[in-house]
């Protein structure tokens, strides 16, 4: 045995001054790199070498990665059509006089968007851009406002075709499609709750969402329906079309995210908004996007390995079956610390990292790997909407207007942070909500 070989306080080592470097600003990707290759030596001598060559080609060799980049080129490219105005015009005359109208109108615009990008920042950007003029001009309170855009823009991560499902199913080794089934009708109570929660507060409330003038009310419904036929329906028969066909096992996530970038092309230049530029740009920041989560990939596979063949798991195991918790005991203390580490780290960090760490126990205690990935799902809509290093608060910081204040903004998404706990709570009490879909659609 080489030196370091199944040494388990090596790889706790590991992950400790990873933790470390993260917090001194180290860049993720290599930080992971240089820790696998540095202990790898240590543990393996020269053949660390050919694992990080095995291990970066496994990376570029997964079929199921590259349905990330068409996705993300599909979400860009919608995101520069002009497509999320007309959408979020329609539904706003579609809901006409339903208190908080343009609340509701913000949320359902995100929800539809968040399927067509997995991107937080762009969606809670442009609907900080289009939507949160429009509310504070209408009178609506900041922090319905702010607590509207920042919640429903983070849906994306949870909503298919999401890109964190992408890289959890090939952490885990669980069905994409399953996943996709399985987080289709808990993304879709949770946005169910963001709107019943809005409406029932201005209903009880009217003063903070003033009705609308008449002359934005009283529109023919044959204006709506036009609005809706050109706008609505067109990106959700798209979006409808791309998940379809990989429920039904008609196309791999990858063919039919091929499909949906060419129907996103084809629909930005049904509205006259497809130019060499924005292609373009789409591509670069395609590209620029793909690149750090794939480098992530590499890095995260190079450390997990390194630390796998330390025994870093095994004192993690061990001492989580030392507190000889039940399933459900297990569950909560998980996902208590996929919450926390959502305050330093972004998603695709704590996907691709920790999540490995917690995958040999999932055996142990009994549960779904499928379960367990849309329960993080949920949860790391935490991660962008908790104070204080919640990054959706800060996007939308960055273009409000002046006299808007981070603490308006943190105060006024706290009730969906609550919202998205109950929400976790339901889909764990009634594990259909998330597991009937994939059962019925795979067996």
């Amino acid at each position: 045995m080489l030196l370091g070989m199944g040494n388990p306080e090596l790889g706790v080592l590991m992950l400790v001054l990873f933790i470390v470097f993260i917090m001194l600003g180290f860049p993720i990707a290599f930080t992971l790199m240089a820790l696998g290759v540095g202990f790898g030596y240590w543990a393996m001598g020269d053949t660390v070498f050919n694992l990080v060559v095995q291990r970066t080609y496994s990376v570029m060799a997964n079929d199921v990665l590259v349905s990330i980049p068409l996705f993300i080129f599909m979400g860009y490219i919608i995101e520069r059509a002009n497509i999320l105005d007309k959408l979020f015009l329609s539904i706003q005359l579609a809901l006409g006089n339903v208190p908080g109208s343009l609340a509701i109108a913000t949320l359902a615009t995100c929800a539809i968007f968040a399927t067509a990008t997995g991107i937080v920042g762009a969606v809670v950007t442009l609907m900080g851009l289009l939507a949160f003029p429009a509310m504070l001009r209408a009178g609506y309170d900041v922090k319905l406002s702010a607590g509207v855009v920042c919640a429903g823009g983070c849906l994306g991560i949870l909503i298919p075709p999401s890109v964190m499902l992408i890289l959890y199913g090939a952490t885990a080794g669980v069905s994409v499609p399953k996943l996709y089934a399985g987080a289709l009708f808990p993304g879709l109570l949770l946005a169910g709750m963001y709107m019943l929660y809005v409406l029932i507060r201005c209903w009880l409330n009217p003063a903070l969402a003033p009705k609308l003038p008449k002359e934005q009310t009283d529109v023919p419904w044959t204006t709506v329906a036009w609005a809706l036929a050109t706008s609505f329906f067109p990106l959700t028969l798209l979006i409808m079309s791309v998940l379809g066909a990989i429920f039904f096992g008609i196309a791999t996530p990858t063919e039919a995210a091929a499909v949906g970038s060419l129907g996103s092309l084809i629909l930005a230049a049904a509205y006259r908004s497809l130019t060499f530029g924005k292609v373009k740009e789409s591509v670069i920041l395609t590209a620029r996007t793909s690149a750090m989560v794939c480098w992530l990939f590499v890095g995260s596979f190079i450390f997990s390995s390194i630390f796998a063949i330390l025994g870093g798991h095994e004192p993690i195991k061990n001492l989580v079956t030392a507190l000889n918790l039940s399933p459900t005991m297990f569950l909560i203390v998980a996902q208590i610390i996929i919450f926390i580490l959502g305050w330093p780290l972004e998603w695709t960090e704590i996907i691709v990292i920790f999540v490995p760490i917690f995958l040999p126990l999932l055996e142990f205690f009994k549960i779904d790997p499928l379960f367990f990935g849309i329960l993080i799902a949920l949860n790391i809509q935490t991660s962008f909407l908790s104070p204080p290093v919640a990054m959706a608060p800060f996007y939308l910081k960055g273009i409000a207007p002046p006299h808007v204040t981070i603490n308006q903004i943190f105060s006024g998404v706290m009730p969906y942070l609550a919202i998205v706990l109950f929400a976790m709570v339901v889909v764990y009490v009634f594990p259909g909500i998330a597991l009937w879909l994939p059962k019925y659609l795979y067996g």
